[in-house]
């Protein structure tokens, strides 16, 4: 396993001359701009007394000078400290002086709300715009940034090439990246993930789905979590593949728009934005009358389902090879019209503490149902499994889990079984084949009055593709089992036409409850006025809803 570090040198240095970041439809950069502004933020780092182990904070829409600075910071042995640009500037200033950050690249509307006196360790602040400086503690250090420019002109006089770009990872167990899962309410726990970490998601995807060369990638997950920084950048980066930033989470339209223009050979995204397009095109297509004789007939029917697979993948660019999931699991329904199409999907596994794949298995060998199968630098097991069902606790441990939760012992040694194992809170079985199948979270399974195990996420997702019904939550209060949920346009036309919402709710819950066992009935379902609010992966904040 290479260190991430000699990788990002070595496409740096070979391919010095061609595009490498580019901020879709605006600013475009090559090897060779990526390579000079890492040259030049070290040699600021350097000057103004940041040295190996300090932490740089980054908080800003996703971009391509995001992304450098990501390298300018990681590649110079400091430790990235990405921030998520959804929290308040507040939250952003509390999570800065958590991480001990010595300088942050973010953007001056962020900075102006912050509170100093909170930041003593903070040297500069730097504009995620332009590089420009946003703010130095002393006058030393602006003149530092002021001078860059004559730095570089004297020590590289004919400008800098590809031959004076060298940076070296060595230390696999140093530590590259800090990364906050929360921030919003109580402790913060900064994840602590070590080159090591990085390097081996890294390497894996690399053997697994090497990228064609000249393909272009669309990142759309943010940078401050590591599904986007990790599948979405880095790894294609070092693959020597163009990636284009969409910034801040992207419009259906600014989506559509780039993969029609882009032609993505690897989409990675939430199931819900699958599950819209299939529900929106594909199913109102399939119950037409006449759909239903045809799709009856074998022969017509095969033909059929290739005509819609070719406009559902035009969706996607209609160069896409594999759309991997993660995130959530794929609503049975869906899935059944995903596997008759034949389309080209797959559904991963993992969580920020393991930097942060678990699992994965393509598309052709993917089993439905499952989030399949555990990476090769990882192993799991199921603890403390129910004799009748089979279903514990998922434990990992491998070179990709993280080394603990930054100034956070306590929930460090929670986070651990006594002989090394990382707890992940999730509930799953695997069979025996070694597809893991997710069955929920510890902390959200509802124990029945009957002492049954209930896990609302095979409710949610039963509840999900009913026909009136959009989103679902479902959670215990007062020893019953209640639904929240959301109407899709169907249902706010049957209101239109007369039907009360009383009428709705009281409907699904009947045909929800003939569909489970007695002991995870439904007592009520309730209608959330307006929309859940969703974290960026897309799920639902459950801790609003209590």
């Amino acid at each position: 396993m290479e260190h991430f570090i000699n990788q990002v040198n070595k496409v740096i240095v070979e391919h010095w001359d061609e595009r490498a970041l580019s901020d879709f439809r605006k600013a475009r950069f090559t090897h060779a701009q990526v390579g000079s502004r890492i040259i030049r933020e070290q040699l600021i780092y350097s000057a103004i007394g940041v040295g190996k182990g300090d932490k740089i904070a980054l908080c800003g829409k996703n971009s391509a000078r995001w992304a450098t600075a990501f390298l300018a910071a990681t590649t110079y042995h400091a430790v990235a400290v990405p921030i998520l640009y959804d929290f308040t500037p507040e939250n952003v200033c509390d999570l800065a002086a958590h991480s001990d950050a010595r300088i942050v690249y973010t953007e001056a509307k962020i900075f102006e709300k912050w509170d100093l006196e909170k930041l003593p360790q903070m040297l500069a602040c730097v504009s995620l715009d332009d590089f420009s400086l946003i703010w130095a503690r002393t006058e030393e250090i602006k003149a530092a940034y002021d001078n860059i420019e004559k730095v570089i002109g004297e020590k590289y006089p004919e400008g800098i090439k590809a031959s004076d770009f060298h940076v070296e990872g060595h230390d696999m167990d140093e530590l590259s990246v800090i990364n906050y899962t929360s921030g919003t309410t109580g402790t913060p726990k900064g994840i602590m993930l070590t080159a090591r970490s990085i390097s081996a998601n890294t390497d894996y995807a690399q053997r697994t789905l090497p990228i064609p060369a000249g393909s272009a990638c669309v990142s759309m997950l943010p940078m401050a979590h590591m599904y986007g920084l990790a599948f979405e950048f880095l790894y294609k980066f070092c693959d020597n593949c163009e990636v284009y930033f969409l910034g801040k989470t992207p419009s259906p339209s600014v989506l559509m728009a780039a993969f029609a223009e882009l032609h993505p050979w690897q989409i990675i995204t939430v199931p819900l934005v699958i599950e819209k397009i299939i529900k929106g095109k594909v199913l109102p297509m399939l119950e037409k009358p006449v759909m239903k004789v045809l799709t009856s007939i074998p022969g017509i029917r095969q033909i059929l389902n290739k005509i819609i697979l070719k406009k559902v993948m035009g969706a996607f660019g209609g160069n896409c090879y594999e759309i991997i999931l993660g995130g959530a699991a794929v609503s049975a329904p869906i899935e059944k019209v995903l596997r008759e199409l034949k389309f080209p999907y797959t559904v991963g596994y993992g969580m920020t503490e393991c930097g942060p794949l678990v699992a994965y298995e393509h598309h052709e060998q993917f089993a439905p149902g499952s989030c399949g199968k555990v990476v090769d630098c990882a192993q799991i097991r199921v603890a403390d499994a129910n004799p009748e069902t089979g279903i514990g606790e998922l434990q990992v441990k491998g070179e990709n889990v993280m080394v603990g939760y930054y100034k956070n012992p306590e929930a460090t040694a929670a986070a651990f079984t006594e002989d090394g194992w990382l707890r992940t809170g999730d509930l799953g079985i695997i069979d025996a084949e070694g597809n893991i199948f997710i069955k929920g979270r510890s902390k959200c399974m509802i124990l029945s009055a009957s002492g049954q195990n209930v896990y609302p996420e095979e409710i949610e997702a039963i509840l999900n593709n009913l026909p009136y019904i959009s989103e679902s939550l479902v959670l215990a209060r007062d020893k019953n089992i209640i639904g929240i949920v959301t109407l899709n346009a169907a249902g706010e036309e049957a209101i239109k036409g007369g039907k009360s919402v009383d009428d709705i709710l009281l409907e699904t819950t009947k045909a929800l409850n003939a569909v489970l066992p007695n002991y995870s009935q439904v007592n009520k379902l309730e209608l959330l006025q307006g929309e859940f609010v969703h974290t960026p992966k897309m799920s639902i904040k459950r801790s609003l809803y209590k």
